[in-house]
């Protein structure tokens, strides 16, 4: 990899990337916005999409960057596919857990008799980064749930409607991060969304970590999820979170990360090194 130069693409707000700079160091990267037009992003032989986080508003704009963009990482139709959450629907046809969903396209409202409304339930867009314009409601909340879709409506984008799962209260979310189809790491984060509080706004709202022993059936369903995106794409990604929750008794997926998730990579011992590895493999 002598002589290789790698691009971390972020965004405006964070010029630097966001607490990653034991990678760049590692990887002798630079930081480069990703909306940047003075870039050549052709001068590079890898671009890793990190803290892009400003483009849930500029979907297309983004969208097209990535599609023009040499040796990216996550490839743009991986991205294309990952930005939209509607990929919870294909999930579930394909046989893999997932957390209920109901799209609301703009205009629509959920049916007066739809199950989910009978108990705590969440909204958010299916193009966010983070948890942006994403609030959770108790049942008859009618006009505080109807004021967060018309907003995200109002934006162009398509809304989801999803159970709340109790138990994110008691024992947050598990994240499995992995680098070239293997486990590096996995933590805990507990709860963001609070009853009764205001839709996110901002990218602040970091929730707390712990360090996380994965479950032989978070495995599993981790591994069949990758194994899905390695049979529709025909690649493996270069980096994967996979964010479970526990429904029923059981991990169910609540997010597949691909396109520029939060990696954690200060809360587990080599974990820096190891994505820089996987990152020199890709390059070498």
């Amino acid at each position: 990899m002598s002589g290789a130069r790698i691009a971390l693409a972020t965004s405006a707000a964070h010029p630097d990337g966001f607490h990653e700079d034991e990678l760049a160091a590692a990887l002798d990267a630079d930081w480069r916005r990703w909306d940047d037009p003075t870039v050549d992003w052709s001068a590079y032989d890898a671009v890793i999409v990190r803290s892009t986080w400003d483009y849930q508003g500029r979907h297309d704009e983004f969208l097209t960057w990535a599609a023009r963009v040499p040796q990216l990482h996550n490839p743009a139709p991986l991205l294309r596919w990952n930005t939209d959450k509607r990929y919870l629907l294909e999930l579930a046809e394909a046989g893999l857990p997932t957390v209920p969903t109901v799209l609301l396209a703009p205009g629509r409202r959920p049916a007066a008799d739809e199950p989910l409304l009978r108990a705590e339930h969440v909204v958010k867009p299916t193009v966010s980064a983070g948890a942006l314009d994403t609030a959770r409601f108790a049942p008859g909340e009618d006009e505080r749930r109807d004021a967060l879709l018309d907003a995200i409506h109002a934006s162009g984008r398509t809304a989801m409607l999803q159970p709340f799962v109790a138990s994110v209260d008691v024992r947050g979310e598990s994240a499995l991060l992995h680098f070239d189809g293997r486990l590096s790491h996995a933590i805990e984060k507990g709860r963001i969304l609070r009853a009764g509080a205001d839709p996110i706004e901002d990218d602040a709202h970091l929730p707390e970590i712990r360090p996380h022993r994965p479950t032989a059936a978070e495995l599993d369903v981790a591994g069949r999820l990758l194994d899905h995106v390695r049979e529709r794409f025909g690649v493996v990604p270069l980096y994967a979170r996979v964010d479970l929750v526990e429904l029923d008794g059981a991990p169910v997926v609540l997010e597949l990360e691909l396109t520029e998730p939060y990696l954690f990579l200060g809360h587990a011992p080599g974990a820096s090194a190891r994505f820089a590895d996987a990152i020199r493999a890709r390059v070498g």
